[in-house]
């Protein structure tokens, strides 16, 4: 077999693979419309760490993250009747995600509450998802760290700046790499006011970071 016909058999693999999975996930998601909690319980199982770390760096609170988490999953169950498969199920869940934290974003600027992001890296292993913080050496060069605590604290603040929404598109933009139309599409907006967004956003923190240099 050449090459070419060995790329077409991968990719032929591939999408079996993937039409499987779909299959898989679309059955579940039919026996947890029907009323079975189990199936719902491995829907969550699939999805918990996702919906954990699309949250956090959404809010880049843990506590916040929790709160979000727990709330996204109860209206996907209370909602579930109203999935009509034209989409995946994930992308259903995250739009669901998007908005509780776009909701909690809201009530939280208007409390006034925010503070500096706290940002948690996920290394695979057992210990809790919001536990796992990125440690400093005590042996790293003190005058470098200082400079990256001084330029962590400046970016806190320029976020700070941003609309609830001004934060989520930057976020789902330059952290999870979406495309323009698909923040549209979760936030339920047009493609054009998600780049306005953006560009306000982008000119804010531009701002914010130029005094720092």
């Amino acid at each position: 077999m050449g090459p070419g016909a060995m790329s077409v058999a991968l990719d032929a693999d591939a999408r079996q693979a993937a039409a499987a999975k779909l299959a898989e996930e679309q059955a579940l998601v039919r026996k947890a419309q029907a009323g079975d909690r189990l199936a719902f319980d491995d829907l969550v199982r699939r999805y918990d760490r996702d919906v954990l770390r699309l949250a956090l760096n959404l809010v880049h609170r843990p506590e916040d993250a929790r709160d979000i988490y727990q709330e996204s999953f109860l209206k996907a169950y209370r909602n579930l009747p109203r999935f009509r498969f034209e989409c995946s199920f994930y992308t259903w869940l995250y739009r669901i995600v998007t908005n509780v934290a776009l909701d909690h974003l809201r009530r939280r600027t208007s409390r006034h509450e925010d503070q500096a992001p706290v940002y948690a890296e996920d290394d695979g292993g057992t210990h809790d998802f919001f536990d796992r913080q990125p440690q400093t050496s005590a042996a790293a060069n003190p005058e470098k760290r200082l400079l990256g605590q001084q330029l962590g604290r400046h970016i806190a603040e320029a976020m700070k700046r941003l609309s609830p929404r001004e934060r989520i598109v930057f976020e789902m933009k330059h952290h999870h790499g979406l495309r323009l139309r698909a923040i549209g599409d979760l936030l339920g907006t047009s493609e054009d006011t998600v780049k306005n967004s953006l560009f306000r956003a982008t000119r804010k923190l531009r701002e914010s970071l130029d005094a720092f240099r």
